[in-house]
Parts: C-alpha cells; sequence; structure tokens
C-alpha cells in the first residue's frame, strides 16, 4: 500500500470511530486500539480500570499482529477475557515501522469486519 492510501485510510478509519463514537475530535491509534480491544472482549461497562485499559489494547495489538502471524488466539479465561501466544519473534524495529504495521492491520480489520462501511 502507497504511504498516501495508508494516510487515507487512515483517516477514514479515523472519522468512522470519531462520528460512530460522536466525539468532537479524530481518536488517535490508542484510542483505537482500545475500541478494537472491547470489540474483541465481545462486552463493554460503564468503566474500565486503568489495568484493564490497558489489556484490552493489549488485546487489539495480539489481534493484529495474529494477520501477520506473531500471535496465536488460545482461547478465553473463565472472565471471558481472550488470550493470545506469541508464535514468532517481533523483530520490527522503530516505533514509527511498529505504528505504520499497527495503522496497516487496523486499515485490515476494519475492512475485513466491515466497520468503515
Amino acid at each position: 500500500m502507497e504511504i498516501w492510501e495508508l494516510e487515507f485510510k487512515w483517516l477514514q478509519v479515523r472519522h468512522y470511530v470519531k462520528d460512530t463514537m460522536k466525539r468532537d475530535t479524530l481518536p488517535d491509534l490508542n484510542a483505537v486500539l482500545f475500541l478494537i480491544g472491547i470489540q474483541e472482549l465481545g462486552r463493554t461497562k460503564e468503566k474500565f480500570t486503568k489495568e484493564e485499559k490497558q489489556d484490552l489494547i493489549h488485546i487489539a495489538v495480539c489481534m493484529l499482529l495474529s494477520y501477520e502471524g506473531y500471535y496465536e488466539f488460545e482461547g478465553r479465561d473463565a472472565d471471558g477475557w481472550p488470550h493470545w501466544r506469541a508464535v514468532k519473534p517481533f523483530l520490527l524495529k522503530g516505533v514509527t515501522e511498529q505504528e505504520q504495521l499497527l495503522i496497516e492491520k487496523t486499515i485490515q480489520y476494519f475492512e475485513e469486519n466491515g466497520l468503515n462501511d
């Protein structure tokens, strides 16, 4: 995917989330990851703890990196939280490169789940 196309599709995802959540500002990557985590958890509640928010972002990252074979879904625990197993080492260095991969996989997630229509 060319850079302009990636930027355009990422902006579409951000606008979709902003509009769906009825927010005034565009969400950043962490906010979108948090929402993907909630989607993967399959339930929401009024307020998540700080630790739960971190766990939800981790769930999203594992889900997205599973597209590239870095993680594999293991199942859910007794409380219904999904768990992932690292399958291969994540060797991509640099924050910019890692963020770009997560953005690409986020776009893929939204396209595959029909969330950006």
